[in-house]
C-alpha cells in the first residue's frame, strides 16, 4: 500500500490527510472519493518520488528535464513542473514511518528530438552530462527504429529513460 492510501479523510472536506498532519501536507487528490463538481476543485495529477536527499534529487531531476526545482510544502519536499504539464514532486517520507527501497515498473521517459545531429550523439552528450551529476548506466545505448534510448538511473538507483528521436544517420 502506497504512502497516499495510507493518508485518512478529513471530515466535510472530502480530502485526505495523512495520518501526521500538518498544516503544510497537501490534499491527497488521487484517491479522493468522488464529490460533486460544486464541492470539489478541478482533478490534479503528478508524479511522486520519494528521496534520501529530496534537494539534490531535484537538483538531478532538473537538469534531466530541463525544469527548475520549486520549494514544495515543507523543506523536505520539492517540485518540478513537466514539460509536457503536470509535475515531479519529490520528497522525503517520515523518519517515523520509514518505506523500504522498491523497484516498480514504472520511470520517467525523458524525450527530446535529435534535430539535425545524428540521434546517437544526442544521446551520448545528453548521458555524460547525467552520468556526472550522479547517474549511472542501467543497459546498454541502443539504437531502435524510433529512435535512440538508453535507461540509467538516478543517483538514488530510482530508473528513467532517455529517448532522443529523430536525427540523422
Amino acid at each position: 500500500m502506497s504512502a497516499c492510501c495510507e493518508w485518512l479523510a478529513q471530515p466535510g472536506s472530502g480530502a485526505f490527510l495523512p495520518r501526521a498532519a500538518t498544516p503544510s501536507w497537501r490534499r491527497c487528490v488521487a484517491h479522493n472519493p468522488v464529490t460533486s463538481s460544486s464541492q470539489a476543485g478541478p482533478i490534479e495529477s503528478s508524479l511522486v518520488l520519494a528521496a534520501d536527499d529530496p534537494k539534490q534529487l531535484a537538483g538531478f531531476y532538473g537538469l534531466l528535464l530541463d525544469s527548475t526545482p520549486q520549494p514544495g510544502l515543507s523543506a523536505r519536499h520539492w517540485r518540478l513542473p513537466l514539460p509536457s504539464g503536470g509535475r515531479l514532486e519529490i520528497y522525503a517520507p517520515s523518519s517515523r514511518r520509514p518505506r523500504p527501497r522498491q523497484h516498480g515498473r514504472l520511470g520517467i521517459c525523458a524525450t527530446r528530438a535529435a534535430g539535425a545531429q545524428p540521434a546517437l550523439q544526442v544521446l551520448h552528450d545528453w548521458r555524460l552530462q547525467l552520468l556526472a551529476r550522479g547517474a549511472a548506466e542501467l543497459e546498454p545505448v541502443r539504437l531502435e527504429p524510433f529512435g535512440a534510448e538508453a535507461w540509467m538511473a538516478d543517483p538514488e538507483g530510482n530508473p528513467f529513460l532517455l529517448l532522443v528521436q529523430g536525427g540523422t544517420s
